[in-house]
């Protein structure tokens, strides 16, 4: 028996068999090949043994989850087969003499860019069917081992380096019952999609990855942080009693989602959910959410050769709005940079990303790239309560540009006969400690703040949250954390805006009785914190936080203020 610690990144307790998943290199590179024949005997192996396998995958989908899932597959199976993608490719094989990867790579593409184009969100979805059908093919042609996440047909416990945003996304919550990482904090990507999908994980452990086979039995301690491969029979059980014991308090919160959030004074305090794609709406709504307080749209942007059309955005944007049925949903422009990349960018790589050219930077050097995801939004707009934030906002100056290139795709798009909404909110995200100290200019013209305390404490500390050796300076509790969001507060409230947070503190059992006390106003969190959250709040005096807010802010240490709080609301 091995214990390894790490970080808590979701919460439960999961027991099942290791599946270490790897990821292969799917670069294909041009070849030129003196024997099309032999190019065109390999295309039709890799095509039969993809046909063999989706077959046998769609029978099993039938089986187990019903006729609508295996429709998926049934849908792989036509692209698999039809002339209209494969002729293409044997013919790029036989008149230009290449290898038959970079015929089926290069013809796929084509495909994939043709439909994410398309105004008909039906073929926009063929677009990621043609990816995973050519990967799937591309696995056979390059001699590869790999199995997408989506796949896996048994309860497994996933075991890797890390977690892209797809992979997690892909997770399949029937089978995967918890994930274990060798990287990654508790505001990593990674991390922040577990606790959407409701997945117990624990990632950072330096060493899991190198320490485990595939069919160990594992238990991952979502709640502690804590990872323990083969354990033996007396553990296995006393994890199962604290796995069921977990599983009885969330069913006690479930009675709380039809509640109002509402202090024990009787103060009331919006508490919204951050979801990184629309099938995330279906969590925020389980779990009581008041609204969406975060969409992070960089995960339309990701897994892409190409920037996803406007018809694919709007889409997708309407989606989230119509789910919502008239709460709010704060949409979160492009924040790519930092640890996001999208390599069809061509982005220079830079010495320190996370302060170079991300976020509205990025957006306000590439306008074309901007206006097209501002003219998605503002089609979207007639189908909700949207509210429309800027991310990374540094002075006041960028945001006017920001608002400026907003308000001509607004009169072009009424100038053509699209119908806008005329009461869209336009706020930032305050991430950078200048914005926090001028929050008192910044209030005069926006309509809301979103404190965004991942980046805004890495940048307060000097202290990069993916590091593990600085991450004894990642503190939240810091007084001189709470101070600038005291100074965020109350600009706001003197000018009669409201603040929210969307960073990953609003939903932190230690943080909640501070930023109640702060004066916050919208609490935005992983889905699956609301009810925790509410049943913490519902505990707890405004009055009485205030006074303990006030204190906290006069400490000295982090540690100073963890002991302060204590347990209170628990």
């Amino acid at each position: 028996m091995l214990k390894i610690d790490g970080i808590a990144a979701s919460a439960g307790v999961a027991i099942a068999a290791a599946f270490r998943l790897e990821h292969p290199d799917f670069t294909v590179k041009r070849r030129d090949a003196s024997d099309p024949a032999a190019e065109l005997a390999r295309l039709d192996e890799a095509l039969a043994k993809s046909q063999q396998e989706l077959e046998a995958i769609k029978e099993r989908t039938l089986q187990e989850l019903g006729e609508k899932k295996a429709e998926i597959f049934e849908s792989h199976l036509l692209i698999l087969n039809d002339p209209e993608l494969l002729d293409p490719v044997r013919e790029k094989i036989s008149s230009e003499k290449v290898n038959a990867e970079y015929a089926l790579d290069e013809t796929a593409n084509q495909f994939i860019a043709m439909f994410e184009n398309m105004k008909s969100a039906y073929l926009q979805e063929r677009a990621a069917d043609m990816r995973d059908v050519t990967k799937r093919v591309l696995t056979h042609l390059l001699g590869l081992t790999y199995v997408n996440p989506a796949e896996i047909d048994r309860e497994v416990i996933v075991i890797a380096e890390d977690l892209t945003p797809s992979d997690t996304a892909q997770l399949n919550r029937k089978y995967v019952k918890g994930f274990t990482t060798n990287i990654g904090g508790r505001t990593s990507h990674s991390a922040i999609m577990a606790r959407s999908l409701e997945i117990p994980a624990v990632v950072g452990t330096k060493e899991v990855l190198g320490k485990v086979n595939n069919g160990d039995l594992v238990i991952v301690d979502g709640l502690d942080g804590l990872v323990i491969i083969n354990p033996s029979d007396d553990v296995v059980k006393e994890y199962t009693q604290k796995r069921d014991d977990y599983l009885k308090q969330i069913e006690e919160w479930k009675k709380l989602r039809e509640v109002a959030t509402t202090s024990k004074d009787g103060v009331h305090v919006e508490l919204a959910a951050n979801i990184g794609t629309p099938n995330d709406v279906a969590g925020v709504l389980d779990n009581g959410g008041e609204a969406v307080g975060l969409y992070r749209t960089e995960f339309l942007y990701m897994g892409r050769t190409e920037l996803p059309s406007e018809e694919v955005q709007f889409n997708a944007y309407k989606t989230v709005l119509e789910k919502m049925e008239g709460k709010p949903v704060v949409v979160r422009t492009l924040d790519i940079g930092g640890d996001k990349e999208l390599p069809y960018l061509n982005l220079p790589k830079e010495m320190n990303p996370f302060l170079g050219f991300r976020a509205i930077r990025l957006c306000l050097e590439q306008k074309d790239l901007f206006r097209t995801q501002l003219r998605a939004l503002l089609r979207a707009s007639v189908y909700g309560t949207l509210r429309i934030m800027f991310p990374m906002i540094a002075t006041l100056d960028e945001f006017r540009a920001a608002k400026a290139v907003l308000q001509e795709e607004k009169e072009k798009l009424t100038a053509e006969g699209v119908k806008v909404a005329d009461d869209i909110q336009l706020g930032i995200m305050v991430e950078i400690p200048s914005t926090a100290v001028m929050a008192d200019q910044f209030a005069k013209e926006v309509d809301f703040f979103s404190i965004g305390t991942n980046d805004l404490i890495q940048y307060t500390m000097a202290a990069d949250r993916m590091n593990e050796r600085v991450s004894y300076l990642y503190q939240p509790y810091n007084p001189a954390i709470l101070r600038l969001v005291k100074m965020v507060i109350d600009a706001a409230h003197k000018e009669g805006k409201w603040a929210g947070m969307c960073g990953e503190m609003a939903g932190d059992k230690v943080a909640i009785p501070l930023l109640l006390g702060l004066g916050l106003d919208e609490f935005s969190m992983s889905a699956t914190s609301i009810l925790p959250a509410r049943s913490q709040i519902s505990k707890l005096s405004k009055a009485e936080m205030e006074a303990l807010a006030a204190k906290a802010l006069q400490m000295r240490t982090a540690e100073e203020v963890v002991e302060l709080v204590g347990g209170i609301g628990e």
